[in-house]
């Protein structure tokens, strides 16, 4: 039954259940209509300054952060190419030069 319902969208659950014309969700107790279902369907990721992100997009980093287990943070400019967008609890997945694979939040970056 749950293959033809449609997954949370708040926390990806995939155990939803239609009850009264609401789907619900027994992961998270999220409750929305299915008119909320096509309007999350696509998710929209805005840097720090409001512009829309896209996969394969050019970013920079505007502010120092801390990387845990590296001796030296991000420097703000970096220039970050090639982003992959994910709904998770980061928005973006990218390979920084000189630190490797990571995970990235938009309000740290803005697009070249």
């Amino acid at each position: 039954m749950s293959d033809t319902l449609p997954p949370c969208p708040t926390c990806s659950g995939v155990y939803t259940y239609e009850l009264e014309g609401l789907f619900n969700c027994p992961e998270c107790g999220h409750v929305w209509s299915e008119a909320e279902v096509s309007s999350v369907d696509e998710f929209i990721v805005r840097d720090s300054v409001g512009n829309i992100l896209a996969d394969g997009d050019t970013v920079v980093v505007v502010k120092d952060l801390k990387v845990k287990g590296a001796s030296a943070p991000v420097k703000i400019g970096t220039k970050v190419k090639g982003i992959r967008l994910v709904n998770a609890d980061h928005d973006i997945d990218c390979t920084i030069p000189g630190f490797g694979k990571m995970g990235l939040k938009s309000e740290f970056v803005k697009k070249a």
